[in-house]
């Protein structure tokens, strides 16, 4: 079994914070490299952060110093810690585990609507 189960997400001011998770399968989560993502209204999906089971990071330059990706093994759920939020990040957040081909292990589910307004 390969799924994913995003929660966390919801409506905030400009310059707050989120704390998003993303429940895995366990065999799913302990092999592979997890990631978010977002898709904003009227754009293509983009990866936001991805981290490797042993702890490498990648951030869009986007997020860069504002978000920060995390991962608990022991309990399979990653984290995505948001902090400064601008309007620019309101979109669905996604998490998924990119594969080397450069497409996605699990399908895309419902993920969690971010809403930064003021």
């Amino acid at each position: 079994q390969v799924q994913v189960v995003e929660s966390g997400g919801g409506l905030v001011q400009p310059g707050g914070s989120l704390r998003l998770s993303c429940a895995a399968s366990g065999s799913f989560f302990n092999i592979y490299t997890m990631g978010w993502y977002r898709q904003a209204p009227g754009k293509q999906r983009e990866m936001v952060a991805t981290i490797t089971r042993g702890g490498t990071i990648n951030y869009a330059d986007s997020v860069k110093g504002r978000f920060t990706i995390s991962r608990d093994n022991a309990k399979n759920t990653v984290y995505l810690q948001m902090n400064s939020l601008k309007p620019e990040d309101t979109a669905v957040y996604y998490c998924n585990s990119p594969t080397s081909s450069g497409s996605f292990t699990a399908d895309w589910g419902r993920g969690t609507q971010v809403t930064v307004s003021s």
